[in-house]
């Protein structure tokens, strides 16, 4: 039995309670689901951006303040980890303390964060604020998709899931390009300067326009064993993930690190069954179609997220292209998801999520498995198909998974169930990122050595050995200075043949991620109280 709430018109505090299916079109700015749309759009659109618009900083950040490499890697790893760690957290607030606050405390937070790290003058500064731009996008970001949740008629949900996905990978995508042009016209602080503006932009449009919508039996406490369990946990496995690579799968640091996040899990999980209100009710993950929301979304973002973090090198490191020309390389991916998210939401809404789940899972598996064969001479064209075919394959699943996890939760739990989403996606990255980085070192390191000694190069030290091959990890060609001409050709093509060799395997395996997901898919069904409002709707 569903319960019926109203919303408070009165103005009073400028909170109304969840919205049902068959409520009345809201008028005037104030609770507008299309306006409250391109607020959150707004908000959303800094934390996607800085995901790929600080990588192309990174070098002039390292130069300018004399970091070192490692230093520099922290910058992204402290955003990473922190927006990890305080996602399933960070909904949770929400749906205690509402949306709009939540959301409205995350994007002044991030704004703020992102004008210090422009007035910052040390590479210790940078990464402290850094870890405080991920600590309030982890706000930001559930709190957006509860108030999608809450305000949107279920019937209408799906096509403002597939806007949302679409700004995030717009601007995912259009992250370099945009940092490629401040970094090289202005200055690095200018990649971090520009969410101060769009963050007030967001501020003003949520305080007129949101609406504090709540669940009647939305918690009343916190379950703070469970947040630090859970918050250990997340952090034990984040960070053997970022580790593995410096320390290597076998070290013992890093399965330390993975048995302490599976104790905390399990520790977890325990805790969570005997707390009155616990951070996340293991019976939501009763819902077969939720659970399998979760699972996909984690492939997705292995197959995805770990494929493409290999492009850019691809692009930049073998064809010679600059941070520009890469990024805009890649618009092809980028136009297809910004023309098939929406789309997607309104084929979902039509048919359900399974058979467009599936065939986007299929697109990105075909994708994946064209990106194995590129070569050294592959010509923009067929790159153009492939990563075209790629955003055609995500579009729905970004759209679909979203959904079915947010949809099959109950409302008062949107807000764990949208930093659930996240934070999936957070971890299939990281998984991507280290299991495909994995493979491609482990393809160098087998394929490097003979493929050095048959062009007739002088044979390498061991040093030597491992030094060239971190290099033609990324794709870069390990010479010395004053290498003579000839024989730095030669070099250039083993590095780089040597690159694709381990770039085309990481991709079949990113492949064979992508058809297990097609079967998942059809394990996911439209959201159960989606469809209640529906049919409420029809009453």
């Amino acid at each position: 039995m569903t319960s019926q709430t109203t919303i408070d018109t009165t103005g009073s505090g400028g909170k109304a309670p969840a919205v049902p299916s068959d409520a009345a079109p809201a008028k005037g700015l104030r609770g507008h689901p299309w306006f409250t749309l391109i607020t959150v759009a707004v908000g959303v659109m800094m934390v996607a951006l800085d995901g790929t618009i600080v990588a192309i900083a990174n070098p002039a950040i390292q130069k300018d303040l004399g970091a070192t490499f490692a230093q520099v890697q922290w910058i992204t790893n402290g955003y990473f980890l922190a927006l990890a760690v305080s996602l399933i957290t960070a909904g949770k607030l929400g749906d205690r303390f509402g949306h709009r606050q939540t959301f409205l405390i995350g994007v002044v937070g991030f704004a703020a964060a992102s004008g210090a790290i422009g007035l910052s003058s040390s590479i210790a500064a940078v990464v402290t604020f850094r870890v405080f731009q991920g600590l309030f996008g982890a706000l930001l970001m559930p709190a957006a998709l509860g108030l999608l949740r809450a305000t949107f008629p279920a019937e209408k949900l799906n096509m403002a899931i597939g806007i949302w996905g679409m700004v995030i990978g717009a601007s995912t995508a259009g992250g370099p390009i945009l940092g490629g042009v401040l970094v090289e016209h202005v200055n690095w602080q200018s990649v971090f300067f520009i969410n101060v503006p769009v963050g007030i932009i967001a501020v003003v449009l949520g305080v007129l326009i949101l609406l504090d919508h709540r669940a009647e039996n939305a918690p009343r406490s916190f379950d703070i064993l469970g947040i630090a369990l859970l918050s250990a946990a997340m952090f034990c496995l984040v960070w053997a993930l970022i580790k593995a690579p410096e320390w290597g799968w076998g070290d013992g640091r890093t399965w330390a690190f993975i048995a302490a996040s599976v104790l905390g899990f399990a520790l977890f999980a325990f805790w969570e069954t005997k707390v009155k209100e616990p951070l996340i009710p293991l019976a939501l993950f009763r819902s077969v179609p939720l659970s399998a929301g979760v699972v996909l979304m984690v492939l997705m973002a292995i197959a995805f997220m770990g494929g493409l973090f290999f492009v850019t090198f691809y692009l930049q490191n073998v064809h010679g292209m600059s941070p520009i020309d890469a990024g805009l390389h890649l618009l092809p991916l980028t136009g297809m998801m910004i023309v098939g998210s929406p789309l997607a939401g309104a084929m979902i809404t039509k048919l359900g999520p399974r058979i467009p789940l599936a065939g986007g899972m299929a697109c990105t598996a075909i994708a994946m498995y064209g990106m194995s064969t590129l070569d050294t001479d592959t010509g923009s064209a067929v790159m153009s198909l492939w990563f075209a075919l790629l955003g055609l394959g995500l579009a729905p699943v970004m759209v679909g998974a979203t959904e079915v996890i947010v949809g099959n939760a109950p409302m008062e739990l949107s807000g764990v169930a949208g930093g659930l989403q996240q934070a999936a996606m957070q971890i299939g990255g990281s998984l991507g990122t280290a299991v495909l980085g994995a493979v491609m070192a482990s393809k160098v390191d087998s394929d490097l050595a003979g493929n050095w000694t048959s062009a007739g190069l002088p044979p390498l030290t061991a040093a030597q050995e491992a030094q060239a091959s971190e290099a033609v990890q990324v794709g870069v060609p390990p010479l010395a200075p004053g290498t003579p001409d000839a024989i730095a050709a030669k070099i250039t093509d083993v590095a780089h043949d040597t690159f694709i060799s381990g770039m085309s395997l990481a991709s079949l395996v990113a492949s064979g991620v992508a058809v297990v997901a097609v079967f998942v898919a059809f394990l996911t069904k439209r959201g159960e109280n989606a469809e209640a409002g529906a049919g409420a709707a029809h009453i």
